[in-house]
């Protein structure tokens, strides 16, 4: 059995967490004591035991535990041109800790919607949606309005890097062009621009966000949507 790639990958990641989160100790069962319906298998015909929380597989190897983190992305903190910029960059921090399990709810409601208006046509579609719309409204309307200025411009970043599709776009989707257009209406004179797409590299508010987002799954602070790795930046 041919583990030495694994090992190696194992030790880099491994090194990469202590220097990104030194107060973090790795806490890892030999996959024996795992319940055996929870145990996977790679493409190596390795068994192996998934720590959802942790963000690790444990393989039993020769009786050793050996630890392979899932790949990280670290990145440098932005530079920043004075101090201003420097609490700009914390106080974004908090604003994006306070909204991201609304944006986490309401990328679950969407990408729902999405699933289940796949195969149907379009007149089943429009059905659907509608039968859905009152709810949504509820919810996704509702606490969009509660949010601040800066809390409204994280969310709708949020939900444009992990749809690809501007706050605008998706109110429009699913509501029609009449309600998408008065959304846009309420959310400029609140400052809050529903159309702006996420452009780390163009934007300084994004590149700012695109750090904290890796700092925080990095350290385990928030949880990675699924598909989190799927946006791709462009220079």
């Amino acid at each position: 059995m041919n583990l030495n790639k694994l090992v190696a990958v194992s030790a880099v990641f491994c090194f990469s967490l202590m220097s990104a989160q030194k107060d973090t100790v790795l806490i890892a069962k030999p996959i024996s004591q795992y319940p055996p319906e929870l145990l996977k298998t790679d493409e190596l015909g390795n068994k192996y035991y998934y720590d959802e929380a942790q963000k690790a597989k444990i393989y039993e190897i020769d009786g050793e535990n050996v630890v392979v983190m899932d790949e990280l992305i670290l990145l440098n903190k932005p530079r920043f041109n004075n101090q201003l910029d420097q609490n700009y960059y914390y106080f974004l921090n908090k604003k994006l800790n306070r909204v991201y399990p609304l944006f986490l709810t309401a990328l679950d409601q969407y990408q729902g919607i999405q699933q289940e208006i796949k195969g149907l046509s379009r007149a089943e579609q429009k059905k659907y949606v509608s039968s859905q719309q009152k709810l949504l409204a509820d919810q996704y309307e509702k606490q969009l309005r509660d949010l601040t200025t800066t809390e409204g411009k994280v969310f709708a970043k949020l939900m444009y890097r992990a749809t690809g599709k501007t706050v605008f776009e998706i109110i429009k989707e699913l509501r029609g062009g009449w309600s998408a257009f008065w959304w846009n209406v309420k959310g400029n004179i609140a400052d809050i621009e529903l159309k702006e797409p996420y452009d780390p590299y163009r934007n300084r508010t994004d590149e700012f966000l695109e750090s904290l987002l890796q700092s925080n799954w990095n350290s385990g602070y928030l949880q990675p949507y699924p598909g989190h790795r799927d946006f791709k930046i462009k220079k």
